[in-house]
């Protein structure tokens, strides 16, 4: 047998150290050829760490969150053969790494809980079958200290079947609090009736009700991989960039019946239309106009460098953060095509699939809260751009027309630019020419 050691390679780009986000294996797993080992994150970009050997876990190099060198050891396993080190070189230094670290952890251990909290138990119905009570319970009373303390460390979710969570739900029941015996931790119906059972043993001594008990508990979250890259591009846009905000309201009704038609003549056999592909050609057709807006600016050299290509960065939500997919050469799409395209780039940035030439390069950006509401937002300009367009909800609203009230869908554009290189006016004008685009569509197709 011998020791192999598997280091951190080259990932390209002139990149000198990355950031390890996940570990797949631990001390003393059996590795196969090619496996996965760790995944490590590079910019917006996540890249799998594989195993060039099959062989058993000695040692990890490294610690969820922990920036590393290219070239410096990721692994040490134990192979069939001489492996990649000299014999006696390994014995002694497999001694040190194992000492250093016999079982990295595979992610920063979470704070210990403090004080058990009481979950609330909300009063039975006297149809309910308990072994211990079968008339109503009194609404002063409460699961006492014994029956309350939690049985899960925070942000696990207890296993139970559809059922159980019913009858928990009539209940009142907080299922996180209820130990399970069954597989795997698995709450059954005898589970929930005994603890409910002890919760109307012991009433407290207060009478207070539980479901404005104080919560003491704690969680230490740390930042690492995606979320804290997005802190730190955060921290820097604002650190650079004195951001001043525009925002105006754009009458839509136009615009949302024409989407209406096209969707019903066309969805079928070309895809449905969002908002999105007509902010996106009304944004590339107002850039014409003031190229100052489709910009980067590099601050350190005191460059703007203006771009003919609109590159335009969707603002994506995905379940580690907030990611940047970028839309290459949105001059050159129709409405379809930039839906087709802004549907693949999404759907990319969730599942965590986009490439890093998907995730870089944009000369100008477009984010959306309007699904979440808000009339008007404050959006960070993605460094080095100068601007940000963002959406805000649409509304039907009342609106004088020719002296008359009548209903309009209207909607907020929210816009923040880069004082240093972008005037107010300059800025205005540009919203303005967007606004008009979007209000009389038809001249989205008019050049």
């Amino acid at each position: 047998m011998g020791i192999h050691v598997i280091k951190m390679p080259d990932i390209g780009e002139g990149i000198a150290e990355v950031e390890l986000v996940a570990w797949h294996v631990k001390v003393g797993d059996m590795v196969a050829e090619d496996q996965i080992l760790a995944d490590v994150m590079t910019d917006k970009a996540t890249v799998e760490i594989p195993s060039s050997v099959a062989g058993k876990v000695l040692a990890l190099g490294g610690v969820v969150g922990q920036v590393m060198a290219v070239g410096s050891e990721v692994i040490r396993m134990e192979v069939a053969g001489a492996g990649n080190l000299k014999a006696e070189a390994a014995q002694a230094t497999s001694a040190t790494a194992l000492a250093s670290s016999p079982a990295a952890p595979l992610a920063p251990a979470a704070a210990p809980a403090k004080t058990p909290v009481a979950a609330p138990v909300a009063p039975l119905p006297s149809a309910l079958p308990t072994p211990s009570a079968t008339q109503p319970l009194p609404e002063a009373r409460r699961a006492s200290a014994q029956a309350v303390a939690p049985v899960r460390a925070p942000g696990d979710k207890p296993v139970a079947s559809p059922a159980v969570r019913r009858q928990a739900w009539d209940l009142g029941i907080e299922l996180q609090f209820v130990p399970g015996t069954g597989s795997a931790g698995r709450i059954t119906h005898e589970d929930l009736l005994a603890y409910a059972a002890r919760a109307t043993q012991s009433p407290s001594a207060d009478g207070l009700d539980p479901r404005y008990a104080p919560r003491l508990d704690e969680q230490t979250v740390p930042v690492i991989g995606l979320r804290r890259k997005i802190a730190q591009k955060m921290q820097e846009s604002k650190r650079r960039i004195p951001h001043f905000t525009y925002v105006e309201e754009v009458d839509m009704t136009e615009l949302e019946a024409l989407r209406a038609r096209l969707n019903a003549q066309h969805s079928k056999a070309r895809g449905r239309l969002t908002v999105l592909p007509f902010l996106v050609r009304a944004v590339v057709l107002a850039a014409r106009e003031h190229p100052q807006i489709n910009a980067r600016y590099d601050d350190d050299a005191a460059v703007l460098t203006r771009y003919g290509a609109v590159h335009l960065g969707l603002a994506t939500q995905t379940e580690g953060g907030l990611m940047v997919p970028v839309l290459r050469h949105a001059e050159t799409l129709d409405l379809w095509a930039c839906a087709a395209e802004v549907v693949r780039l999404a759907e990319a940035a969730r599942s965590g699939k986009a490439s890093r030439d998907e995730l870089s390069g944009s000369t100008i950006t477009i984010t959306s809260l309007g699904a979440l509401g808000g009339i008007v937002s404050t959006p960070v300009i993605n460094h080095p751009e100068v601007a940000i367009v963002g959406i805000n909800r649409m509304v039907e609203r009342p609106m004088i027309r020719n002296g008359a009230v009548v209903a309009r869908l209207m909607m907020n554009l929210s816009s923040s630019f880069d004082h240093r290189v972008v005037d107010g006016m300059h800025a205005a004008e540009f919203v303005q020419l967007v606004r008009g685009y979007l209000e009389c569509p038809a001249t989205l197709f008019v050049e």
